[in-house]
């Protein structure tokens, strides 16, 4: 086993088990780390003796290739990260990767509903159906929660802290956060759980899961989107929306509202705060937009 060989292992155990990577993210960072293997191979560096302009020379050959921007960002975001590895462990004495910029992205704003789009779909749902009332509290729960689609379909009732105001929902790398819950959404889910989800019969191993289908399963990602996109269809929404579109809703509705950033970024679970920071942008749209339409010099 070549160097290499042996420090991508290793670095790859540290993501799973340290770091508590999904498989995606751990097979990204190691396709990133190949990448640079391949060409140090090419001018025989090995970890130990590459240096910044080794790096450099490696990322202008990304871009000589024609690859974006964001790959480009994507692949030095895994060098670092391998580099950060080595550094920990003590295989190298300094970090070659430190001075490594970003490239500059321009940033596309995600598609937001407004309030009075959001109370139009959830009264478009068909409560005269059994999977009605189970549709209305996991759209109230995606907007009033900021949740993502894999922590409502993995929600189990387990996670429901009512009395105490909150929501214990396990995030991406099995990180937990608590998330305040409205009555609204505990009135929704309360009566989903009394009067249908109790007289379905529930597949083994779903007893504790909230949200089921009619064979009493667990939901599929793939469910919520069609939910969602037949709800859309039904009032004539043209925005392409997903289940995604809530939790930037619910974030940009908050930042309108004067919330605090690190609050947000606490109840999105957003490790960085700058991933957080793009609601700034779009409540800074929204001023705008408000200022343009609103302002009586622009009204001429």
């Amino acid at each position: 086993m070549s160097v290499w060989e042996r420090y991508i292992k290793d670095f790859v155990s540290y993501l799973k088990i340290e770091k508590g990577l999904s498989e995606n993210s751990i097979l990204a960072y190691s396709n990133d780390v190949e990448k640079l293997k391949e060409y140090c191979n090419e001018i025989s560096r090995v970890p130990e003796t590459i240096n910044y302009n080794d790096l450099k020379l490696f990322i202008g050959e990304l871009y000589d290739l024609g690859l974006s921007a964001r790959s480009q960002a994507r692949i030095i975001s895994g060098i670092k990260q391998f580099f950060a590895y080595l550094l920990l462990e003590n295989y190298i004495s300094s970090d070659p990767s430190e001075l490594l910029e970003q490239p500059k992205i321009g940033r596309k704003l995600p598609e937001v509903l407004t309030i009075e789009e959001i109370d139009t779909l959830i009264a478009a749902i068909d409560l005269s159906k059994d999977e009605g009332h189970r549709n209305r509290a996991i759209l109230e729960t995606l907007y009033s929660c900021g949740l993502r689609v894999s922590e409502l379909v993995n929600l189990r009732f387990s996670d429901l802290y009512f009395d105490e105001g909150f929501i214990r929902v396990i995030g991406k790398g099995n990180k937990e956060r608590l998330v305040p819950v409205s009555t609204q959404v505990e009135k929704e889910i309360k009566l989903y759980a009394d009067h249908i989800r109790k007289h379905l019969s529930i597949k083994k191993g779903n007893e504790q899961v909230v949200f089921l289908n009619r064979r009493g399963s667990m939901l599929t990602r793939v469910m919520i989107f069609t939910i969602i996109k037949q709800l859309a269809s039904q009032i004539g929404l043209k925005k392409n929306i997903s289940p995604h579109t809530f939790r930037h809703s619910f974030a940009t509705h908050l930042i309108e509202g004067g919330a605090n950033l690190r609050a947000i970024q606490e109840m999105l679970g957003h490790e960085s705060i700058t991933t957080t920071e793009i609601y700034t942008h779009l409540d800074q749209r929204y001023l705008r937009d408000a200022i343009l339409n609103f302002h009586p010099r622009n009204n001429e």
